[in-house]
């Protein structure tokens, strides 16, 4: 979990810089799919905890990187060496 906290927005959804906005749509549905809460009713109720931010960070990941002005804003916020790797 400690690593996940740490990721950017296209970390989170595992896509590259230079994603399409169909490749982020289909990272968005693979890692909902995979980290949904709905998917850890039965389990601890620290797993559940967990389950739910992923789910948070993976929503705010895809709604900033969907969006073309959010994303560019976004892109705008990293650091000059990430915005070079997605050149």
């Amino acid at each position: 979990m400690e690593q996940f906290e740490q990721l950017d927005h296209y970390g989170v959804l595992g896509v590259s810089r230079s994603a399409t906005a169909e490749e982020i749509k289909r990272a968005y549905r693979q890692q909902m799919a995979r980290y949904h809460p709905d998917r850890f009713a039965g389990a601890s109720p620290d797993d559940r905890m967990e389950a739910g931010r992923r789910a948070q960070r993976i929503n705010e990941a895809y709604q900033v990187l969907s969006d073309f002005a959010a994303r560019t804003a976004y892109n705008r916020t990293l650091a000059p060496e990430a915005r070079a790797a997605g050149a």
